[in-house]
């Protein structure tokens, strides 16, 4: 029963982590401080934390009216919905399947971006390997 082929589920949602993260610093300008990615059947849900520049941050936090907060959150979505399809060839390449759907938001009170991906169908993947089961 061997699956050469696939990756393992941790694998995939690793490579897609630091491929979002990459392009975040090289799109972006900044990468954020943690990325995690959760593979959920067809889903890919990649959170990113501290994705806020100093900038953003200022503008985001100022003032006490929402003004900025929304200004920061306009920019970030224009800037994904510019970037989508290389975020999707991103997924496409490490998922083998084609993304159909992008979803993203941000908290500027916490500093987190989710982003999620709906594919075409989940992504194949072996199941983690465990250790043999000893009987006593």
């Amino acid at each position: 029963m061997a699956h050469r082929g696939e990756k393992t589920k941790g694998r995939l949602e690793a490579e897609i982590s630091e491929a979002v993260t990459r392009f975040e610093k090289e799109y972006i300008g900044r990468g954020p401080a943690e990325t995690k990615t959760y593979l959920i059947d067809d889903l890919v849900v990649v959170r990113l934390r501290g994705v806020l520049t100093p900038a953003e941050h200022q503008l985001a936090t100022g003032g006490g009216d929402s003004r900025g907060r929304e200004l920061v959150k306009q920019v970030r979505l224009a800037l994904i919905e510019k970037a989508r399809p290389l975020l999707e060839t991103v997924v496409e390449q490490a998922t083998g399947r084609r993304v159909t759907s992008l979803y993203t938001d941000m908290s500027t009170v916490s500093g987190q971006q989710v982003i999620v991906f709906e594919l075409v169908a989940p992504p194949d993947v072996r199941p983690t390997e465990r250790p043999p089961a000893t009987g006593h």
